[in-house]
């Protein structure tokens, strides 16, 4: 099994943020480009816990289609998914996974 604390290093080494929530105690949370995605300990290594999504002050905005478009919500909040938001956003899936991978 992949160590946690040395594959939270390689995914700080590799220019992801790291963040602890409150609300969230058991997790860990990794920024980059405004994307955030919550890491726990599996059986093999961290994984990710749910779908990323966009950093929304303290909370994660979950990609969801609203009134015939794509938009970021975070309760009452919204935000416009964009092209260029939802290219980041599949960069920091995409670069995530295959960090978590390596174990």
């Amino acid at each position: 099994m992949p160590d946690p604390a040395e594959q939270l290093q390689q995914i700080y080494v590799a220019g992801f943020e790291l963040k602890v929530f409150d609300r969230f105690p058991k997790c860990v949370g990794v920024v980059r480009d405004h994307c955030i995605a919550l890491l726990v300990p599996g059986t093999d290594g961290l994984q990710m816990l749910g779908t990323p999504g966009w950093e929304m002050g303290e909370a994660i905005g979950v990609l969801v289609e609203a009134g015939g478009r794509w938009v970021f919500q975070a309760k009452q909040e919204i935000l416009e998914a964009t092209p260029e938001r939802l290219e980041a956003l599949r960069r920091f899936r995409e670069d995530l996974q295959k960090l978590l991978s390596k174990g």
